[in-house]
C-alpha cells in the first residue's frame, strides 16, 4: 500500500483515542477509469473532518454529506458497501471518468486495537495483511509478502500494509539537502549518514534523522530492507565506496552513487578489485537519475527522486543513463 495511507490510519487511531466517531472507507473494486486504485483509504471523523482520498474530490463531498444528513447511523451493520458511478450520469456527477465505477467499504471503527497493532508492525518494518469480515466487522492481521495485493470476494476484504519507504543519504552536503526535501514531500523517511562533522551544521531534525557511525555501519544499523533506497552523495570514494560495499549486498531496492560516467566506471572497477561480485556491482545506478538535462543541485535532486520513484513503482528503465549527471 501507499505509505500515505498509513497517515490515514494514524489519524484514525488519534481520533478514536480522543473519543471521536470514525468511519473508514476503502476502495475495494474499480471498473473503467477510476481515479484511485483498490486499497486507497479515507477516514471520516464525526464532525466531518476527512483525511485521505478515494477519488478526485466529489465522492469525498458526498461521503461528508452522508454523515451530515444522517445516512450514517450509529447503529446498524458495522460494514456496508457503497458504489459510485454505475450510470453515465452518476459518473459525471461525481467527477469520475466516463464509465468509471468505484466500490467502497464503509467501515465503522468501533474497536481500534487492530489499528494500533497494524501501525506498530509497520513501524517494525513488517508487511501486514488486514482481513475485514464484511458480515461481522471483525479484523484479522497476518504476515504478508511484498507480492501480495488487495483482494475482495464480496465477503472479505484483504488489504496489504507496509512500512514507509526509506531513503538513506550518505553525505550531508548541499545536494543532499535538496534530495531530502523532495524525498520528504514524497513521503519517504529520510536518514542521513556523514561522519564529517563540518557538514552537519544547518540540518534541522525535520529534514531527516542522522544515523551515527561510518557509512558501512549505517547501512547495517538501519536494517536495510526492500523498501529502502541508498544513495551516496559525498563524491568521496573513501566514504561512498565504503557504503556501497555493504549496500550492494543488501536487499535495498535502489542503490546509487553520484559521479560522472567515467568516475562511475572507475568505481565499478574499484569495487570489483575489493572483491564485490559482478552481480552485486550490476545493481549500482550511476550516473544517478533520469536524463532531464539536469545541472543545478535542485535539478539533479529532481532527476534522482524521479528515478527512485519510478523503480519503487515498478517502472522498468528502458536503459541506464549514458550521460554524466555531474562532472568529475
Amino acid at each position: 500500500m501507499d505509505s500515505v495511507d498509513l497517515n490515514v490510519l494514524r489519524s484514525v487511531l488519534e481520533w478514536r483515542r480522543a473519543g471521536q466517531r470514525v468511519v473508514l472507507y476503502s476502495v475495494v473494486q474499480t471498473w473503467g477509469s477510476a481515479p484511485r486504485p483498490p486499497g486507497a483509504m479515507l477516514a471520516l471523523r464525526g464532525d466531518g473532518v476527512v483525511i485521505g482520498s478515494v477519488s478526485g474530490g466529489c465522492i469525498e463531498d458526498d461521503l461528508i454529506a452522508r454523515l451530515q444528513d444522517g445516512r450514517l447511523p450509529d447503529d446498524g451493520p458495522p460494514v456496508q458497501l457503497v458504489t459510485y458511478g454505475v450510470t453515465r450520469d452518476e459518473a459525471a456527477r461525481f467527477g469520475l471518468p466516463c464509465g468509471g465505477t468505484l466500490r467502497l467499504t464503509e467501515e465503522r471503527v468501533d474497536d481500534w486495537a487492530w489499528v494500533e497493532q497494524l501501525l506498530a508492525r509497520c513501524e517494525d518494518h513488517q508487511i501486514v495483511a488486514r482481513e475485514l469480515d464484511l458480515a461481522t466487522g471483525n479484523v484479522t492481521l497476518s504476515a504478508a509478502s511484498k507480492t501480495d495485493g488487495v483482494t475482495f470476494d464480496e465477503q472479505c476484504l484483504r488489504a496489504i500494509y507496509g512500512p514507509r519507504w526509506r531513503l538513506l543519504l550518505i553525505g550531508a552536503g548541499q545536494l543532499s539537502r535538496y534530495v531530502a526535501e523532495m524525498a520528504r514531500l514524497l513521503d519517504f523517511e529520510v536518514l542521513i549518514c556523514d561522519p564529517r562533522e563540518e557538514f552537519v551544521y544547518g540540518w534541522e531534525e525535520h529534514h531527516g534523522r542522522f544515523v551515527p557511525g561510518m557509512p558501512d555501519e549505517a547501512v547495517l544499523n538501519i536494517q536495510t530492507d526492500e523498501r529502502t533506497a541508498i544513495v551516496c552523495l559525498t563524491h568521496d570514494p573513501r566514504l561512498d565506496d565504503m557504503a556501497l560495499l555493504t549496500a550492494l549486498n543488501s536487499s535495498a531496492f535502489y542503490i546509487g552513487a553520484l559521479g560522472s560516467r567515467v568516475n562511475t566506471q572507475k568505481r565499478r572497477e574499484n569495487l570489483a578489485a575489493l572483491g564485490l561480485s559482478a552481480e552485486a556491482i550490476a545493481r549500482l545506478h550511476g550516473p544517478i537519475g533520469l536524463h532531464i538535462g539536469s545541472h543545478t543541485p535542485a535539478e539533479i535532486a529532481l532527476s534522482l527522486m524521479a528515478q527512485i520513484v519510478a523503480i519503487k513503482n515498478g517502472v522498468q528503465q528502458a536503459h541506464k543513463r549514458s550521460d554524466a549527471v555531474v562532472a568529475g
